[in-house]
């Protein structure tokens, strides 16, 4: 896998990075987290430089989750009965909708860290008639801070990437379980803040 990244690379550029991303969609067999740490490795490395490659790594996550949205937005109904009858899909399908029910938007920042389910997601939320302006709230900065930790990630590993990123790819399901503990953590936070604070304001002088 690693080895076919490099050789698209070495054909188109940077522009490289954008499309596999994009193709990730429809079942290109290079995990996302490769993509950008190997974009990192390699900008620092020096063969290719840092921002564009950037760049195209953050664009080309966030293209796949805005056609993903626009699927499920503008065909969901019509495609549900045919995910329906697809057994892997559909599996993915209802985790995509348990976790949009459990966390609302920030299943789309959660989902970020499951392979394939990050595609599913956007698709869901489509289908589910999110607002395009709420989907762009949590989709676009949870991208923009996903694509900077791994893409920093290779960036320090350089050509141990493909070895790290499937460990990664193995652990993914223990990543989301942490990220979702680190949000019912702070919303349980602001919710206990936001009460003594009331309380404060309450008490009689």
């Amino acid at each position: 896998m690693y080895d076919l990244l490099l050789s698209i690379i070495e054909e188109i550029g940077y522009f490289a990075l954008f499309l596999v991303l994009c193709l990730g969609l429809i079942g290109l067999p290079i995990p996302n987290e490769a993509v950008v740490m190997t974009g990192g490795a390699l900008a620092e490395s020096g063969v290719l430089s840092p921002i564009p490659a950037f760049m195209m790594t953050f664009l080309g996550i966030c293209s796949a989750m805005t056609f993903g949205y626009s699927i499920g937005r503008f065909a969901g109904s019509k495609l549900t009965v045919w995910f329906s009858s697809k057994k892997n899909i559909s599996k993915f399908v209802d985790k995509s909708e348990q976790l949009s029910e459990r966390y609302g938007g920030y299943a789309i920042s959660l989902s970020l860290c499951l392979p394939f389910l990050r595609h599913v997601t956007p698709y869901v939320m489509g289908m589910n008639r999110m607002a395009y302006k709420r989907f762009a709230i949590f989709a676009y900065p949870s991208a923009l801070i996903w694509t900077l930790i791994y893409f920093f990630i290779g960036s320090v590993v350089g050509d141990q990437v493909q070895d790290l990123s499937n460990h990664i790819y193995q652990y993914g399901t223990w990543i989301i379980y942490v990220l979702a503990a680190i949000v019912v953590l702070f919303v349980a936070y602001k919710y206990l803040k936001g009460k003594q604070t009331k309380d404060q304001v309450d008490r009689p002088m």
